[in-house]
């Protein structure tokens, strides 16, 4: 039967850990309040962008010419963009993830290179397959700037023919306790198989300019709106993760409090019997 001492030990620990499991769901909640309202105010223009390539591609002749509507080949590499936390204390949030990116490394018969944003993906990856670049510490302070270098990189891999198809593997938030792990193809862009147009437009200057200005800004807010959906999902999944931890914490002091005063009753009434038995004798 252990010591008394050694239980109080344990039960000081548990309740040290309790206090920092509820102080980072505190956190995680003050951080995804915010989180979601650049995410949620972000969704719509992200929505708004890809509406707007799909009436554009299908009321302009010609847009395959341009190169990031170059058809993908699959003899070339791939470019997998990774989207993890840099941190853990966030349940299976960047674990579910990574067996994807794992189970898609496998399935795939062309050479990939990864883009890994987050440290949990770089750690992972790095001794799986090719890390092209990585971007460590974006979520402390994000920023558009981060997806427009990520993006540009990709752009310019895929039209230097480094690569012939970017893919981008991220979270998605759907809820507190929910997020959907997305794999989406970013290059080559799609355009619409069908040229049914209702109305005609002007354009001005040109169609050609159009692209060239407004494609690569398609591909920034795509992953612009992956980064933000994976911020709010990493802070959910860490804020349910802590919340659990903490209930768990809860319910083993109680049990060690509990065994604690059956230890204790036990060791008394050991005492009382020692005594008794040496009066009556």
């Amino acid at each position: 039967m252990p010591a008394l001492i050694d239980i109080r030990r344990r039960i000081r620990s548990v309740k040290n850990t309790q206090q920092i499991t509820k102080a980072l769901k505190m956190v995680s909640a003050a951080k995804l309040r915010r989180a979601q309202e650049s995410m949620f105010a972000a969704r719509p223009y992200a929505r708004t962008m890809a509406q707007v390539l799909k009436d554009v591609a299908a009321r302009t002749e010609g847009e395959e010419n341009h190169p990031l509507f170059r058809p993908a080949s699959k003899e070339g590499k791939a470019l997998l963009i990774v989207v993890t936390a840099d941190k853990g204390l966030c349940g299976a949030f960047n674990s579910s993830l990574l067996r994807v990116a794992q189970r898609y490394l496998a399935d795939t018969e062309r050479e990939v290179l990864i883009d890994a944003v987050g440290r949990k993906g770089r750690d992972f990856l790095k001794r799986r397959a090719t890390i092209r670049k990585e971007y460590i510490g974006a979520f402390q302070s994000l920023k558009y700037s981060t997806a427009q270098e990520i993006a540009q990189s990709a752009i310019k891999s895929f039209l230097d023919r480094e690569v012939e198809e970017v893919f981008l593997l991220f979270n998605e938030f759907k809820s507190i306790i929910q997020q959907r792990i997305v794999i989406e193809r970013l290059l080559p862009l799609q355009a619409l198989e069908e040229r049914k147009s209702v109305q005609d437009y002007v354009y001005e200057p040109g169609p050609k300019e159009i692209f060239e200005k407004l494609l690569p800004k398609i591909v920034e807010t795509t992953v612009w709106q992956a980064l933000l959906e994976s911020q709010a999902a990493e802070h959910g999944a860490r804020m349910a993760a802590m919340d659990a931890a903490t209930r768990n914490a809860t319910q083993t002091i109680d049990s060690l409090t509990l065994y604690m005063n059956k230890v204790r009753q036990a060791a008394i009434t050991k005492e009382i019997i020692e005594v008794v038995s040496g009066s009556a004798a």
